[in-house]
């Protein structure tokens, strides 16, 4: 059977005369002789442009007939072909062989089915998008016993976002359709009248969360860090410029693994650090974010306030405590020491408190601030980290051009500090497709990556050296 594409059956041998006319308008012979017509009906002097004109009505009066439809496409003057199977892979291998030698703009528009073979994923769509791992036989999809203790950081969004809707009626939901990935789903249950999926188009998300901030809607607005880039100047223009109240949740923050390159969320950090009327903020776990979404809805905060956190698991299992404000642009300092100050935003907090861990027994005494805020950073803290402190590690999870250590070094040159900085991040290339553990290994900011740097920092400071070896 073949469906059309409100999914309704149709004469099989429409759809075989549809194939057998892409074949034809795709050949070469074909397009050779359409070439020659159109050129010579062109010849005709003052009868030439009406002769054109009506033999391109023709073939699309012709076309519409076909596909009982008028086309856009053609309308554009593009050359439209289709519809064909997207999935008999021989025949579109052939197609698009041929379309490559035809000149000018081309659409082709294949019909495929989402999850086509595996029938468990045809019937459930949306869950086996990214379903991580499954029982191919059940399609039950599989979790780590830690998976049942630890939510994902998606999983604290949508749970804390629906209870602090329920107590403040201001509070909206949007997603460019990505309710399920980013948990906005648990809203939408129970709320759907206050959750909107503007379907994929990141611009229009932005710019309709300000238009609601406008009418004293609080929206908190979640998109995937890789896709906010689409929406960069709707950000600046539509939402910063006017000093609204938006919440931007930026999802799959620094590296989401196996997804690739694509969607790697390296560069939010940077570019939202640089906007005016932008707070900047990254939670180190789940009740760092479960606070972090509180306090950007409360009445004091006036303008733009964005939370980024990345794709896995939110590090504590007993996270759903009452709620408590998190000061704006202040730090948490999570461990106090004398030889070497680490300042780390966001997740990569947890390498670094084990790696302060593995680095005690060697007598290497490091004080650790989890900065919270990129923008406005804690100058405070960052007074006392240089005051004291001549060796400086900066740990995040985004590029190191224009992110934490960047704001560090120029918070040092501005106050006429010196010390000895060491930035660790996403280095200056796109990173590939690997595992999370794997990518954030390969660009340096893992546990024993922190480890080895700060042993390397340590070693060439004499004042620490004496001060561990009369310890010693």
């Amino acid at each position: 059977m073949i469906l059309n594409d409100n999914n309704i059956a149709i004469d099989p041998n429409v759809g075989a005369l549809k194939e057998y006319l892409i074949d034809i308008t795709t050949s070469k012979t074909y397009n050779r002789f359409r070439n020659r017509v159109w050129n010579l009906l062109g010849r005709f002097g003052k009868i030439g442009p009406d002769a054109r004109t009506l033999a391109r009505q023709i073939e699309a009066g012709f076309k519409s007939t076909i596909l009982d439809r008028s086309n856009l496409f053609e309308g554009m003057n593009f050359r439209y072909f289709g519809p064909i199977d997207g999935h008999d892979i021989l025949h579109l291998t052939n197609v698009l062989e041929d379309l490559k030698r035809i000149p000018g703009p081309k659409l082709l528009h294949c019909i495929t089915v989402k999850g086509k073979g595996f029938k468990i994923a045809e019937e459930n769509q949306t869950v086996f998008h990214a379903p991580g791992k499954f029982d191919k036989d059940t399609g039950i999809i599989l979790k780590t016993p830690d998976a049942e203790a630890v939510p994902t950081y998606q999983e604290v969004f949508g749970k804390t976002v629906l209870e602090l809707a329920r107590n403040n009626e201001k509070i909206a939901g949007i997603t460019p359709a990505m309710t399920t990935g980013c948990s906005l789903c648990i809203m939408t249950k129970e709320m759907p009248e206050r959750v909107f999926d503007v379907g994929i188009a990141e611009q229009h998300a932005v710019t309709f969360s300000a238009g609601l901030a406008t009418q004293g809607m609080i929206p908190y607005c979640n998109i995937y860090s890789s896709f906010i880039q689409r929406a960069y100047d709707q950000v600046i223009h539509d939402v910063a410029l006017q000093n609204l109240h938006v919440v931007f949740c930026i999802d799959r923050g620094g590296l989401v693994g196996t997804d690739g390159a694509t969607h790697h969320g390296f560069f939010d950090l940077a570019f939202m650090r640089s906007i005016p009327n932008m707070i900047v903020s990254a939670p180190m776990n789940g009740p760092e974010l479960r606070n972090l979404l509180f306090t950007a809805q409360l009445d004091k905060i006036k303008g733009a306030f964005s939370i980024r956190y990345p794709k896995g698991m939110s590090m504590v299992s007993d996270w759903e405590k009452p709620f408590t404000e998190i000061d704006v642009g202040k730090a948490r300092l999570l461990n106090e020491g004398n030889d070497i100050a680490v300042l780390s935003i966001g997740h990569p907090g947890n390498y670094v408190k084990d790696a302060i861990s593995l680095l005690e027994s060697e007598g290497i005494s490091i004080t650790h601030f989890d900065m919270r805020f990129l923008s406005p950073i804690d100058t405070e803290a960052l007074h006392s980290v240089f005051r004291k402190f001549e060796i400086v590690i900066t740990v995040e999870d985004g590029v190191i051009k224009g992110g934490l250590g960047s704001a560090v070094i120029e918070f040092m040159c501005d106050n006429g500090y010196r010390a000895r900085i060491k930035r660790l991040g996403i280095p200056d290339y796109f990173v590939e497709q690997g595992t999370q553990d794997e990518l954030i290994r390969e660009c340096g900011f893992d546990t024993e990556s922190i480890v080895k740097v700060i042993r390397e920092m340590v070693s060439g400071s004499k004042k620490v050296q004496r001060r561990i070896g009369v310890k010693a």
